[in-house]
């Protein structure tokens, strides 16, 4: 036989790249998948602690975050490690598909990576049959989820108190936890008002099509008053000033809303000179372009509308024309603002005027102002376009503003995805233990260790991932109990209590962080929306996956500076 020539040790990289293999290589992911875990591990439930962010900017200036919102945490932080940016990837999907459970997706599939290190190390474990027992595990995992769900689709009154609860429950480990109750009812209001008034009966069971588009939603955050103060205003508010001498309140409003250059009363192009021989040649060019400008005015007034919304700023010649025409003018509305505004009004964003027939411009029935605290905002009322509502914030600090701000968008996320699909499950570590017990039930219905060891080694390994799986899904509650300061031994018995319950009567028994003892969650109104409940799982799951088949990291060789 010819002896081979090929050396396993021949390095075809190029120089000053890295590479790392098999063990070195797994070392490495669960390395820094457990770590960053780890990171935001204490943040998770009711009791979890806060993180500070402090970046440095070149100038000096130093911004402080403090906040526990894992999404949050996870965006700020930079990361070397290729398996903690999967996590990093796996939460930030999480948070644009449902809007909460960012922390839970990260700790779980972190749990995951602990529980497969042990059985690669340990159990001597290929990592092909801890993937084929995780997968059987997810399933049954989602069956048990599925069959504990509730849905009060069909009454609008129970399934009002679901998504209250829903509310609760997520605001309970945020900033807003002290008045949860308050900041709960302004999210369902919200999401609700902007659904429109369509009963959901004779809809499919569990799933919703009333539309939610929390971009008619505006948050507006204002120092001074306490938390308790903020409020839902039925109208949308815009930051912005009217300008002078204009109407400061408009009945049935036709508005114009337009992306156009305001300012060209003056030469704006980069580097340009003008020479002249005379002062009348410069009086000419002013009056030509003030002449340019009253000519672009006299357009916009010709499309019939009694205020005028611009995203850039309207400069004082142009302002004194819209005055004297009696038109509300209003400038420098930030881009972001002014779709969001065009979308609520009914209208669409202009940014050329010569045909008035192709345009769609807003309406409202009352444009005002209000006052909040000592500023002046623009109100708009009885939109045309949609139920757009404003939540106003208040509080004594910006950085509790800001906090307060991603506490809310995460309960008005979560209620728009129960909205979707209404299925609720239950809180307080209840969902986790039950699927930690269905998983455990099936890997013992299996077979026992030492038939398996003596069958099919196949077999036992994929026993032992399930197991593996179930005590990754009790550490989730047992996380929640310690972050109160519970014992680990109660997260233990809560999984004995769901395990014992009987097929036909499931447990609800959540964990009761408060008194340090169980509670029926069901009783307690502590519930979470199924979607994001299962959305956690399944990413989790994916995302491990996906670390543990890694067998090679290749590092690129940095760019050679010229």
């Amino acid at each position: 036989m010819q002896e081979s020539r090929y050396n396993p040790n021949l390095d075809i990289l190029k120089a000053g790249s890295m590479e790392m293999k098999g063990e070195e290589c797994r070392l490495s992911n669960f390395m820094g998948a457990i770590a960053l875990s780890d990171l935001v591990k204490t943040t998770l439930g009711p009791k979890g602690m806060d993180k500070i962010l402090q970046s440095s900017g070149r100038t000096g200036h130093n911004s402080v975050n403090v906040t526990n919102d894992g999404a949050t945490i996870l965006k700020s932080i930079v990361v070397d490690n290729p398996a903690a940016k999967i996590l990093i990837d796996i939460s930030k999907t999480q948070d644009d598909e449902v809007g909460d459970g960012t922390t839970t997706v990260c700790v779980l599939a972190g749990e995951l990576l602990r529980q497969a290190e042990k059985l690669i190390m340990i159990e001597q474990l290929h990592p092909q049959i801890i993937i084929d027992g995780w997968r059987e595990a997810a399933n049954v995992a989602r069956q048990a989820l599925e069959a504990s769900a509730v849905c009060h689709f069909d009454n609008d009154e129970s399934f009002k108190k679901d998504l209250i609860n829903i509310a609760r429950t997520t605001l309970s480990s945020k900033v807003l936890s002290i008045d949860k109750d308050h900041f709960a009812q302004l999210a369902v209001d919200a999401v609700l008002r902007i659904g429109g008034a369509s009963s959901p009966k004779n809809q499919p069971a569990g799933h919703s099509k009333r539309p939610r588009n929390l971009e008619l939603i505006s948050i507006i955050k204002k120092l001074g008053s306490t938390m308790h103060d903020s409020y839902l205003d039925n109208g949308f508010l815009l930051d912005k000033k009217i300008g002078i001498g204009q109407p400061r309140r408009l009945e049935n409003a036709k508005i114009l809303v337009a992306n156009t250059s305001m300012d060209t009363d003056k030469i704006k192009i980069f580097g340009a000179r003008v020479k002249t021989d005379s002062l009348e040649a410069v009086a000419g060019i002013e009056k030509a372009e003030k002449e340019k400008m009253k000519t672009k005015v006299d357009k916009i007034l010709k499309f019939g509308c009694n205020c005028f919304i611009n995203r850039q700023l309207i400069y004082n010649y142009p302002e004194e024309l819209f005055a004297n025409a009696g038109v509300m003018a209003i400038e420098h509305a930030d881009f972001d603002g002014i779709e969001r505004l065009a979308f609520a009004l009914g209208g669409e964003v202009v940014s050329q005027f010569d045909d008035p027939t192709g345009v769609k411009m807003g309406e409202c029935e009352l444009i005002d102002e209000v006052m909040i605290g000592e500023d002046t905002l623009i109100r708009f009322s009885g939109l045309n376009g949609g139920k757009a509502c404003t939540i106003v914030l208040r509080g004594s600090s910006a950085q509790l503003l800001d906090e307060a701000d991603r506490s809310l968008r995460d309960a008005l996320c979560i209620v728009a995805s129960t909205v979707r699909d209404s299925r609720v499950v239950f809180g307080a570590g209840c969902s986790e233990s039950l699927m930690a017990a269905a998983v455990s039930k099936a890997a013992a219905n299996l077979r026992s260790e030492e038939d398996l060891k003596t069958v099919n080694k196949k077999s036992y390994g994929k026993v032992k991932a399930m197991e593996a799986f179930a005590q990754a899904l009790i550490q989730i509650p047992l996380i929640i109990g310690e972050s109160a300061g519970m014992s680990a031994q109660f997260a233990h018995d809560l999984a004995e209590l769901h395990r014992r319950a009987p097929a036909d009567a499931p447990c609800r028994q959540g964990l009761d962080i408060n008194n340090g003892t169980f509670l029926d969650a069901q009783e307690a109104g502590i519930t979470e929306s199924f979607l994001s409940k299962s959305s956690s799982l399944e990413y989790a799951v994916e995302a491990a996956e996906m670390i543990l088949r890694v067998d090679d990291i290749i590092r690129c060789a940095p760019r050679q500076r010229r």
